[in-house]
């Protein structure tokens, strides 16, 4: 069955079911399930390959146990067992003392996962259609969970909620090439959504790899956070099946909920890269967890002060995607800002068109690239062109990783050397922004100024057109009343 058949079919069923309110509910029902789907496959298959692997579920719990037989428990007989049997077990495996790696894993993503059908008939349904259909086991089903997260990542725009989670794959792909990480470098995504800069990390790795102590280090030096339940529960799928089978390091939290001043020096890592939520305001007190200089509730300033505060010192890189308000705002953004300059290398600035994160969001967006152990000299700006014949990006015309070629034929390599200035490229100098107060909202000075004259011609020259308009309509009528004979 094509994916997107399958989740309408899962879909339909659950619209049925007067326990389900709503696209976010379904799409959290199904992800749930599709996570005790998997977990049950990628058991099956450590059973095979890791002789002391021992499952955290007690045997009843186990998908194959209580869901796989299509003529297993159903009506009200499996709706009891799933709320008052199978969801407290799951929970306490987060809290319990001495639980595996893997029951950390399942206890972190049902801590906040709820069963919302009421109906153990539909349930039924919807189990056999998830069992019938894929195989986590089979490479190609496996791949095939890429198509199911983009229809639920696209499913959940139409609920309204995806702009929170989702960066398009070729700006997050772009940013990981970038920066480059390197096999036994700490990577940290501190608001991780569902994942997409940490599964393009393991991609990017991937090509280093030639052992399974290789794949330990991977597993041990990718970091994520992400404080909704839902996009973390993704996340942590997505993770395991690209690799990663013991996803611990992707906790579900509030990165900001932590004071800066605990962070000790082991705490740094090497690489950060991330698009954290902006536009947004944090609850009260989270400001106190920062520095006079830095408090105040916008999300995306916090995060900043964060990721600076966590880089290793003279290592330490980075690659954020932030608004234009960051860029020409005030206040703690020009703290944060001189900082910025004074204190690490922001080297380049990708200006990145409107629409790029469309449907999702129409501001206008840049990718930040930095390193600690500054001062910067120069910024360079990069303006990312739309491509000929476009005037936006849509779901069905989106940015593509092809686009970034320019950029990277520009870039210069791990030096950045040889940088040249075009239409699309410019440098401003740290004198020049500072003069500015700190206001990073550099224009392109190679694009042709639209000269939008004076409101007083255009409406003289208005009237102009008008009067011709009615002496042409004139002339017409007249022609028209002599052609009929004058009458």
């Amino acid at each position: 069955m094509p994916i997107g058949t399958l989740i309408k079919t899962i879909q339909d069923i659950m619209r049925k079911d007067v326990g389900v309110d709503g696209d976010a509910q379904r799409i959290s029902q199904i992800v749930w399930l599709l996570f005790l789907k998997i977990f049950n496959d990628r058991e099956e298959e450590w059973q095979l390959t890791m002789p002391e692997y021992k499952t955290p579920l007690q045997s009843r719990f186990r998908w194959q146990n209580w869901a796989k037989d299509p003529e297993g428990i159903t009506g009200e007989e499996l709706i009891d067992f799933v709320n008052n049997d199978l969801f407290p077990s799951l929970k306490r495996l987060a809290f319990v003392a001495g639980v595996s790696p893997h029951g950390r894993v399942i206890g972190s993503v049902f801590e906040d996962a709820y069963n919302y059908m009421k109906s153990g008939t539909l349930l039924r349904q919807v189990i056999n259609t998830i069992e019938e259909d894929v195989d986590f086991n089979s490479s190609t089903d496996r791949h095939l969970f890429n198509d199911i997260y983009e229809k639920i990542l696209a499913d959940l725009q139409s609920a309204g909620n995806s702009g929170e989670y989702y960066t398009p794959r070729a700006v997050t792909q772009f940013m990981v090439e970038t920066l480059n990480p390197q096999l036994g470098e700490t990577v940290l995504d501190p608001a991780c959504g569902t994942g997409g800069f940490l599964i393009n990390t393991i991609e990017h790795l991937k090509g280093h790899m030639k052992n399974a102590d290789d794949l330990k280090i991977m597993q041990e030096s990718i970091h994520g956070v992400e404080k909704k339940p839902l996009p973390h529960m993704l996340a942590l799928t997505n993770m395991m099946l690209h690799g990663i089978d013991v996803p611990t390091n992707i906790r579900h939290d509030n990165t900001l909920s932590r004071p800066l001043k605990d962070y000790s020096p082991k705490d740094r890592v090497d690489v950060i890269v991330t698009n954290p939520p902006f536009g947004g305001m944090e609850e009260d007190g989270i400001e106190n967890n920062f520095p006079k200089k830095y408090q105040t509730r916008e999300t995306a300033d916090l995060f900043m002060a964060l990721i600076m505060h966590r880089l290793k010192h003279d290592i330490g890189r980075a690659a954020v995607v932030l608004p234009d308000g960051f860029l020409f705002g005030e206040g703690v953004k020009t703290n944060l800002k001189r900082e910025l300059l004074e204190e690490f290398s922001l080297h380049t600035i990708v200006r990145l068109p409107k629409g790029v994160f469309s449907p999702y969001t129409s501001i206008s967006t840049n990718i930040l690239f930095f390193e600690k152990g500054g001062p910067t000299k120069a910024v360079w700006f990069f303006e990312h062109p739309y491509p000929e014949g476009y005037k936006s990006y849509s779901r069905s015309k989106p940015l593509t990783i092809q686009e970034f070629d320019r950029e990277k034929d520009w870039w210069g390599g791990a030096e950045r050397k040889g940088r040249t200035a075009s239409e699309y490229a410019w440098k401003a100098t740290v004198e020049e922004i500072a003069a500015r107060n700190y206001n990073l909202d550099c224009k392109n000075p190679h694009e042709v100024a639209v000269n939008h004259r004076n409101p007083d011609e255009l409406m003289a020259e208005y009237h102009e057109i008008v009067r011709k308009l009615e002496t042409a309509q004139a002339d017409l009528k007249r022609e028209l009343v002599q052609a009929l004979g004058g009458n």
